[in-house]
């Protein structure tokens, strides 16, 4: 049994189907299993990592896990899916780890510490560690279908944005196969695109011009904070400023691990259109 964690998730929902696909027992864990929605033979199972005392149904005859991780931290989750049985853990980390300073970045500090409960609890690990994901373009979906237009600083900020299927298949090859033990992933997509030309790719795959209207840093993060911790948006906007002039690094990590070339974000747009028509 694999036991399969933020299964509600962008990326948790594709770890479910890809694992189904491949003939797996998988039990996904959601806050509220009457409300979500899984391939047939998939056990759903209530649960809150916030909450790791009452994940004793959760790990109950599981011997993999794919971690999510959580605002509240990994640690106890850690410890308790150990304690239970749970022998391997593919954790979702994030490319911060390796790009900043966790202690004086919250993403970054976030996620090492995830990283640091999992490898404390003795549990066979492997990361993940996406860099920027294709799905943060979903932030800019209502503004898209309201007026075709995406509002934020640095249009030629630089990405190198992954598709959330290819994460997904990363885990099952790492969850199922083996040389996976140990190993930290620094995933990406296949190239580089601006956010301009993110914008660009959506509009091409909805059949409609996006433009991109450039705010100042100062209205940016005014925006951003709206929805995103002010320490969190201010970070993101330095990683933008960054990239404008430096580049973010490209691996081909997605088909070293399963054999196929990660997608494009034109292909990302395509598959996502209905989300900004």
């Amino acid at each position: 049994m694999i036991l399969v964690t933020g299964a509600s998730g962008n990326i948790g929902r594709c770890v479910v189907r890809q694992l189904v696909e491949a003939g797996e027992r998988v039990r996904a864990l959601v806050r509220d299993p009457s409300s979500a929605a899984f391939p047939p033979g998939v056990q759903a199972c209530a649960g809150d990592l916030a909450e790791p005392a009452g994940l004793a149904q959760a790990f109950d005859g599981v011997e993999r896990m794919f971690l999510f991780t959580p605002a509240s931290g990994c640690g106890s989750v850690a410890s308790a899916a150990r304690a239970a049985g749970v022998r391997r853990a593919v954790l979702l980390s994030s490319a911060a780890t390796q790009k900043a300073d966790p202690r004086v970045n919250p993403i970054a500090a976030r996620h090492d510490a995830a990283e640091k409960a999992v490898q404390a609890a003795g549990l066979a690990w492997t990361f993940l560690r996406p860099d920027s994901f294709a799905a943060n373009a979903l932030a800019w979906a209502a503004g898209i279908r309201a007026q075709s237009e995406v509002r934020g600083a640095y249009p030629q900020a630089q990405r190198n944005p992954i598709h959330e299927e290819d994460v997904a298949a990363v885990a099952v090859a790492a969850l199922l196969g083996s040389g996976h033990e140990q190993a930290a992933y620094l995933l990406t997509g296949p190239a580089i695109i601006t956010q301009a030309g993110q914008a660009e790719a959506i509009g091409q795959a909805i059949g409609r011009p996006v433009r991109f209207v450039e705010l100042t840093r100062e209205c940016a993060l005014e925006e951003m904070a709206a929805h995103t911790p002010r320490p969190v948006a201010e970070k993101l906007l330095d990683y933008a400023a960054k990239s404008v002039h430096v580049p973010p690094l490209v691996t081909s990590a997605v088909e070293d691990v399963t054999g196929r070339p990660a997608r494009s974000f034109a292909r990302w747009a395509q598959d996502h259109a209905a989300d900004f028509r």
